[in-house]
């Protein structure tokens, strides 16, 4: 796992935010790659940010989840660049924000509360 991998995403939900990202990606917002992430978390624009756990070298993405922290940006992992690539119309992407989820809130208010469910067990794991 790399080192900006703060946890694990499980399965269900990688595939939960995958499906978001293709939606939104489909009703034309989401912002692709990381410089174009970086400014919409920034500008106080994104609403989930979804990173590759593959992404070589990993300082591409490296400060991703601590802006986001610091941004109150909810942020999630998925295995490969490729997989989520693949859903916004590109080879591959190292990470992605969405900046509106139009019509999908629901599945957005879910993705979100199990990010937060993930990270909060993540603590008790460790221990």
């Amino acid at each position: 796992m790399e080192s900006y991998v703060k946890f694990q995403t499980p399965e269900t939900l990688e595939k939960a935010v995958l499906d978001i990202v293709e939606n939104s990606y489909k009703a034309g917002k989401v912002r692709k790659g990381t410089n174009e992430v970086v400014k919409s978390i920034e500008r106080g624009e994104s609403k989930l940010v979804v990173i590759a756990e593959d992404v070589s070298p990993a300082e591409v993405v490296y400060y991703l989840p601590t802006l986001c922290e610091e941004r109150k940006v909810p942020y999630v992992y998925v295995k490969k660049k490729a997989d989520l690539g693949l859903k916004v119309g590109i080879a591959s992407a190292a990470s992605v924000s969405i900046v509106d989820y139009g019509k999908n809130e629901d599945a957005y208010k879910s993705i979100v509360s199990q990010i937060n469910e993930v990270k909060s067990g993540k603590a008790e794991q460790k221990e």
